[in-house]
């Protein structure tokens, strides 16, 4: 998820469809704009980690994304079960991927349009950790600002690890995705 137009493109809100691109990269998806039910959003299909999938990007803000998410599922004929969400996480420190099925959503505006919009919150997420603001910093604001220069060092390695943390909940499933990805405590 993320927020339409060049001024949002580098934004930490942001970071879920810079995973998308990646995908779509791997796997030789073309995203183009859809037409009726798809129309809010740019999407395409093919096969990432031996699976028929469906990358998509709604073209709305964030917090109007789920009015696209279920076109996309009710044009497409995917059980709400399928849905995996890519977001940015303020919860988890910078650079910290974690996956997870339903939960809260932590003042996300975008996590609450989708979780309204299927009627569930239990969906698959992708979370890319963003890390919390600085001193008295509003999130909201927090969120909408460019990654620092000293984070944009690190986001094309975490970009690749979330995109490669997707592709293993795809291939081996939560448990089993989960089990590679978090680190062992």
């Amino acid at each position: 998820m993320g927020n339409p137009g060049p001024g949002y493109a580098g934004n930490r809100h942001n970071v879920g469809v810079m995973v998308l691109e990646e995908l779509a990269r791997r796997a030789g998806i073309r995203l183009s704009p859809g037409k009726g039910a798809r129309a809010r959003a740019v999407s395409g299909e093919g096969r990432l980690a031996g699976r028929r999938v469906v990358l998509a990007r709604p073209t709305t803000y964030m917090n109007e994304s789920g009015g696209p998410v279920r076109g996309l599922l009710d044009y497409h004929h995917l059980p709400v079960e399928d849905l995996v969400v890519i977001h940015d996480e303020l919860d988890l420190p910078f650079a910290t991927v974690r996956l997870k099925r339903g939960g809260g959503e932590g003042g996300h505006n975008g996590l609450r349009s989708v979780s309204r919009s299927t009627g569930t919150r239990d969906y698959l997420r992708v979370r890319v950790g963003i890390g919390r603001p600085p001193g008295r910093q509003d999130p909201a604001d927090f969120v909408l600002k460019d990654f620092s220069a000293t984070e944009r060092k690190e986001l094309d390695l975490l970009v690749v690890e979330a995109a490669d943390a997707a592709e293993s909940l795809l291939a081996r499933g939560l448990e089993g995705a989960q089990n590679e990805v978090h680190p062992r405590s």
